[in-house]
């Protein structure tokens, strides 16, 4: 690892632990020429996720457009950011764990609304109406009910 401040090649690792997120690994490093200390982190390279939209189109896969649509679907509801946090984790360990190079968006969508039935009905129905293109009452009528069960 290159010094950040006299770029001199050498560095040594003096402490290791995991950071914060758990999913990435916190290293403490000194500098074998200036003395300076500096902090790197460590995170494994994941394979390249290709999510398949409605329409065919491909892209590459993004985890804030699902955190952006379960926040909409929570909004003004009483979960917490951290339970929020929480979901998109198990989404993306489900939707990873699979791997899969390329991924429906129905798949995701589904796995979002089966981890919103289970922490907020209101949530849930929210983003079933604009993930399942609710067209009329009836439709709309048909999830609540099965909500209801």
């Amino acid at each position: 690892m290159k010094c950040p401040y006299c770029s001199h090649e050498n560095t040594r690792v003096i402490d290791s632990r995991p950071a914060e997120d758990n999913n990435s690994i916190r290293r403490r490093r000194v500098c074998d020429e200036c003395g300076k200390r500096f902090t790197t982190y460590e995170k494994i390279e994941t394979i390249p996720l290709i999510v398949i939209k409605k329409d065919e189109n491909r892209e590459p896969y993004d985890r804030s457009k699902i955190e952006a649509g379960v926040l909409r679907a929570c909004h003004k509801r009483p979960i917490s950011i951290n339970q929020i946090n929480q979901l998109v984790d198990e989404v993306e360990t489900e939707i990873f764990n699979r791997e899969e190079k390329e991924i429906p968006s129905r798949v995701i969508g589904e796995l979002v609304m089966d981890k919103l039935k289970n922490l907020e009905a209101v949530a849930y129905v929210r983003f079933a109406s604009v993930y399942r293109e609710f067209k009329d009452i009836n439709t709309f009528m048909d999830e609540l009910k099965k909500v209801l069960k």
